[in-house]
């Protein structure tokens, strides 16, 4: 049998957001006992998902910080060659990350709970400055 959901995430500006409980509730109460796969899908295009290490705060902070080296707002000089610049200088490199990451995952589920590793944990990883609040889908089956 497959089910479905959506939760909503709120954001507070760009960093990483961990779903694990509210992704590992859901499959908890939908998988049953047997194999399943759960897939996970953000709605948006300036957001994305990731499986990362969720015992250290540093691995985020790092994460974050390299991501902003790798697509810098584009008031950086760097970036001038950008053209899609009309919804503010965070918006076209948060487009280049979530091309560069993940807007699904599918993740196995046996005897109802996801089959991560010890220090794996889900997030939405926001790629805007200003918080917003985004949805992601859940889908298990």
């Amino acid at each position: 049998m497959a089910a479905q959901t959506i939760i909503t995430v709120n954001t507070a500006g760009a960093g990483l957001y961990e779903i694990s409980q509210e992704v590992a509730r859901f499959v908890r109460e939908n998988a049953g006992d047997g194999a399943a796969l759960l897939t996970v899908f953000i709605r948006h295009t300036s957001a994305s998902l990731t499986i990362q290490e969720n015992a250290d705060p540093d691995v985020q902070v790092d994460l974050q910080a390299y991501m902003e080296r790798l697509a810098p707002p584009t008031t950086d000089p760097a970036m001038a060659y950008l053209t899609h610049v009309t919804e503010g200088p965070d918006d076209m490199p948060a487009h280049i990350r979530a091309a560069l990451t993940d807007v699904s995952l599918s993740i196995p589920v046996m005897d109802g709970r996801m089959m991560l590793g010890t220090w794996q944990g889900i997030y939405v990883w926001e790629h805007r400055a200003r918080p917003h609040t985004r949805e992601v889908v859940l889908h298990v089956g």
